[in-house]
């Protein structure tokens, strides 16, 4: 699949909490290419500082050419990202990865963990297209606290997904994670999970998915230089013994070809 560099027009700018936010830029090429599950790599900073561009989950697109980033301000590259104005210009290269691989005749169980929910939008979206798929699927988010969540239910919400929440402090939904939803709810015959978030939380579900005999993808979160293979920093185990790159081989894999530390 082809990849484009566009100095993308920030068009939007939304704060959902002290350090949540979500950037919508004018990118054409990228929206018109992009796929459920696959990233952008995005230069924070003007000149060589910071060095490195930073990876984020597409979190959705739009038929007029915009896609949008949802993050949390947490380093010097995103705390930067997080002051951009409407009317910057931003380079932005990708699409990048592997997304996920839709199964039409399998109901969608969506689950994303903290800054996992991102791609989730646009793979709901994406598959609530399919109405054999989004009949009997839901979404499953988790955050460490009701302002993690709140603000994004409502895109959410419009899909027509049964939607289950879970926060850390029990401020809203569950008061736990994502993996103790999973295992409180009948799951659809014939169903596949599509998953993201942190590595313990990845490998609870696919534990589930194990047991349950379940179909499971999971877009692995991994710190990355380039986005193309060539820094070899984002390697991942496979349970053969090999290695798969996260930005080329992934970020989305079959749960049960990964190797979990558990």
């Amino acid at each position: 699949m082809p990849q484009y560099q566009e100095n993308a027009i920030v068009t939007r700018v939304e704060q959902f909490s002290a350090k949540n936010f979500r950037l919508t830029f004018d990118s054409p090429e990228i929206a018109s290419r992009a796929k459920p599950g696959q990233f952008v790599m995005i230069r924070t900073g003007v000149g060589k500082d910071p060095l490195l561009r930073r990876p984020f989950s597409i979190h959705q697109t739009s038929s007029n050419g915009t896609i949008q980033i949802y993050f949390k301000a947490v380093g010097r590259g995103t705390n930067i990202l997080a002051h951009v104005k409407k009317g910057e210009k931003i380079s932005i290269f990708g699409p990048l990865g592997q997304g996920y691989k839709i199964r039409e005749d399998s109901p969608a169980i969506l689950i994303g963990g903290g800054l996992g929910i991102a791609p989730m939008l646009f793979l709901a979206k994406t598959i609530c297209r399919l109405k054999s798929v989004c009949s009997k699927g839901m979404i499953i988010l988790g955050g460490r606290e009701k302002n993690e969540l709140a603000s994004l239910l409502d895109d959410f919400h419009e899909i027509g997904l049964t939607l289950y929440t879970a926060t850390d402090d029990g401020s809203l939904g569950h008061h736990g994670n994502v993996v103790d939803v999973l295992h409180s709810i009948d799951l659809p015959a014939n169903c596949t999970i599509y998953s993201c978030g942190p590595e313990p939380m990845l490998a609870g579900i696919a534990e589930i998915s194990r047991q349950k005999g379940v179909f499971c993808q999971v877009s692995v979160e991994s710190v990355m230089a380039c986005g193309m293979g060539a820094c070899l920093g984002c390697t991942k185990s496979r349970k053969d013994g090999s290695y798969a790159h996260v930005c080329l081989n992934g970020p989305v894999f079959n749960a049960e070809e990964l190797k979990w530390n558990t």
